[in-house]
């Protein structure tokens, strides 16, 4: 057995460790510019994924907690609950694709895809499609107005495919 063969490797060893070492040290952590406004959007974050997990959990507080109270989160509230009650488990996933903010006025659009299952033996109903989820708020956020393809109302949707399309009067 040639023993000077690996007579280096000790050497490479700490030569490693040592580099690894200055490139830990060396590179500074990043100083937030704006930490106002990275809060708010951690804040704002935290928000979309509550309502996402709200919704997916079936918990009507926690998901009516996050709406501004008016005519058109109503609607939004009614189209959950009819989902609530309709189906048995729901899995959905939210992918935010842009963030913007005008003085207390958030708009988030969303990629969504999920599954909605009626019960256990079901293989669901998937769908998915894309939002804008608008919020408000500050200290405070909260959706106050959504538009586009929306998760919400999947029992509403399933009707409207189920119902058969009018027949044109005979001639």
């Amino acid at each position: 057995m040639d023993v000077h063969r690996y007579r280096f490797l000790p050497v490479l060893f700490i030569g490693w460790l040592l580099v690894l070492t200055l490139m830990m040290a060396g590179c500074p952590s990043k100083t937030i510019q704006y930490p106002e406004e990275h809060e708010r959007l951690l804040r704002l974050d935290q928000a979309v994924e509550s309502l996402r997990s709200a919704y997916e959990r079936k918990d009507r507080s926690s998901f009516h907690s996050l709406l501004v109270p008016q005519a058109q989160m109503e609607e939004l509230q009614r189209q959950a609950e009819m989902d609530f009650e309709t189906f048995h488990a729901i899995t959905l996933e939210f992918k935010i694709e842009r963030v913007m903010l005008n003085k207390d006025d958030i708009d988030v659009l969303v990629n969504w895809q999920g599954n909605w299952k009626k019960d256990a033996n079901d293989a669901g109903m998937r769908q998915r499609g894309h939002a804008r989820l608008q919020w408000a708020g500050t200290p405070s956020i909260l959706l106050r107005g959504v538009e586009g393809d929306l998760p919400f109302g999947m029992k509403t949707k399933q009707l409207l495919s189920e119902t058969p399309a009018p027949q044109p009067p005979p001639r």
